[in-house]
């Protein structure tokens, strides 16, 4: 099997091996998955065991017709259904969206679900990539969104929420004033495919105003909720035109028998359905904790049923997945073939606290070296110089100057430090702009996700520990690289650090001044004003070509190194049984 690994990960581009293919290579048994995103408590043993009896005449016959089956969940979850199209799970409807109603470009945030970049980019479309920033913790802003889309002429909006692969968490309001700023574009897709595991809101869902304006998608899948990925069915929610032009389009039987029967089976199951969720949300706490203790590594806030994880400065994410699955039978996504992200970043599913102890060790064996095969950290402050496994993010980080998807994101925007709700971007050799993060104010005036201080500063604090005995000896050093991989203008930073090598050129004389220059905090608000002096620099307005970056940025193509390369309410489900609460805001009580 470790023969295997690398070509089975390299073979399926952005995304992950299937676990038959990887059962298939390991004589029928497969791993402890991490990697797949579903409940791992629903359906229930008794629901399986039902199946398994019924599983013959399941496969033998035709299912019912689309309607018979949309019917019966839009009666369970209290819908119109002329404003339901199901599909053959949220891929087909994400297929079909862009066919139907992308005429010339997308803009979506990255990293994001690999769909919603790879499906128009195949059929030709432009699309706009908002690069999400580390040192945010990968929060949307909304309104610095708002401006890319103007800005590029963009004509659909995608958000997903929460968003695959960091679990960032939007509220409803700021979503629906996002939506009435935007009536004016063609489309605008609200991705809520793992909004069932979200409890930071009492009723998250956008489905209700989505019906009302004549723009607006909400898309939902059925797989992830139910931990049912194989049975494939998903369903989207708009406006009746809206809904009844993608309908129109889909097969009379793209449904499948499975589907069918677990539909009509959820009007029963209710209860167990609202207690997997619960489950799922107190094993997230209880795994964001233990994976919080291990040195260096930094566990982002998240609302799926998922975490998104940084590795310690040195650790090889494609070294790492491929060790933890070979040495210890545990499979993680890692994220080097995501767009915005990198192989230092892993997506690790919310699992019951048996199997998280036996990722914790395996982690600790692989990553710090009490295995037999040694440490795959290096050394804690070896810099930024790693291998994404993704040649398009290694020329990415190569031309920013380590500074990656970060720089993307200053270029693209145009003002970087400058631009409110933004912080700075590191500098060169940093890479970890998190080491930053507990500092900056701005980040909190974003107007996106409200980040948990507990769940923020408690991973940030390990980087700062490693990089600050690292600091002081290349003190002098600094000063030059922090200022130009920031402020794309070199000319204008030039002239701010002409006074500074005098200094450094005299405290070779006299020792003891030479630290009173090594801790220049004075630099770090240096970026703000040569930000701020360059913001005003004439913004292009109008759509922009396609091919063209975005001020200056990357397209999809580029950043990918190609031409070409979802589900319930966030509350449960409303159903005519009353163990089933309300979803979609339909009679809710709080």
């Amino acid at each position: 099997m470790a023969d295997n690994v690398t070509s089975l990960f390299r073979s399926t581009a952005a995304h992950s091996p299937s676990m038959a293919a990887l059962a298939r290579e390991s004589d029928g048994a497969g791993p402890v998955d991490f990697c797949i995103p579903c409940n791992p408590y629903f359906p229930t043993p008794a629901m399986f065991e039902d199946m398994a009896a019924r599983l013959r005449d399941i496969i033998t016959y035709y299912p019912s017709s689309a309607d018979t089956i949309t019917a019966e969940l839009c009666s369970l979850l209290r819908l119109p259904p002329q404003c339901v199209a199901m599909g053959n799970g949220s891929t087909e409807l994400i297929t079909w969206i862009d066919h139907l109603l992308v005429r010339e470009s997308l803009a979506v945030p990255v990293p994001t679900f690999g769909r919603w970049t790879d499906q128009p980019m195949e059929t030709g479309k432009r699309v706009d990539m908002f690069p999400l920033q580390e040192s945010s913790g990968f929060a949307l802003d909304l309104a610095q969104y708002g401006e890319f889309i103007r800005a590029r002429g963009t004509r659909v909006a995608v958000i997903c929420n929460p968003n695959n692969p960091d679990g960032g968490f939007l509220h409803k309001h700021a979503i629906v004033q996002f939506m009435d700023a935007m009536a004016d574009l063609d489309l605008v897709v609200i991705d809520e495919s793992f909004l069932e595991f979200a409890d930071a809101e009492v009723e998250p869902s956008v489905v209700q105003e989505a019906m009302l304006r004549p723009n607006v998608i909400v898309l939902r899948s059925l797989g992830k909720n139910f931990g049912l990925h194989g049975i494939r069915f998903g369903y989207l929610v708009a406006n009746p035109a809206l809904a009844g032009r993608v309908r129109s389009m889909l097969p009379k039987w793209n449904l499948n028998s499975f589907a069918e029967h677990v539909v009509f089976m959820l009007k029963e199951h209710g209860t167990e359905y609202q207690q997997s969720l619960h489950q799922v949300r107190r094993d997230r706490m209880d795994m964001s904790g233990q994976l919080s203790s291990l040195p260096g590594l930094t566990v982002y806030p998240s609302q799926g049923n998922f975490l998104f994880v940084r590795l310690p400065v040195g650790a090889e994410g494609t070294v790492v997945r491929d060790r933890m699955l070979t040495e210890h039978r545990l499979l993680v996504r890692e994220c080097g073939n995501k767009i915005g992200s990198s192989s230092r970043f892993l997506r690790l599913v919310v699992r019951p606290q048996v199997d998280v102890r036996r990722l914790v060790s395996g982690l600790e064996q692989v990553l710090y070296g009490t295995s037999r095969r040694g440490a795959a950290v290096p050394e804690q402050a070896t810099g930024t110089g790693y291998s994404s496994g993704t040649a398009a993010v290694d020329r990415l980080v190569g031309e920013t100057n380590g500074v990656g998807a970060q720089g993307l994101a200053a270029q693209a925007l145009g003002a970087g430090a400058g631009a409110p709700g933004l912080p700075a971007a590191p500098a060169a050799g940093i890479g970890m702009p998190l080491t930053a993060a507990p500092s900056p104010v701005p980040v909190g005036t974003g107007g996106g996700m409200p980040m948990p201080a507990a769940a923020s500063s408690g991973p940030q604090q390990m980087p700062q520990q490693v990089s600050s005995p690292v600091s002081p000896p290349p003190q002098p050093v600094q000063p030059q690289p922090v200022r130009q991989p920031v402020p794309q203008p070199v000319p204008q930073q030039v002239p701010q650090h002409i006074p500074q090598p005098p200094v450094p050129q005299q405290t070779p004389q006299q020792m003891p001044p030479q630290p009173m220059a090594a801790p220049v905090p004075a630099p770090a608000p240096a970026p703000m004003p040569a930000a701020a002096s360059f913001a005003p620099s004439p913004m292009p307005t109008g759509p922009t070509p396609p091919g063209v970056p975005a001020r200056g940025g990357l397209t999809a193509a580029q950043v990918r190194g190609t031409d070409g390369l979802s589900p319930a309410p966030a509350s449960g489900w409303p159903a005519g049984a009353q163990s089933w609460p309300e979803a979609a805001g339909v009679g809710q009580v709080v």
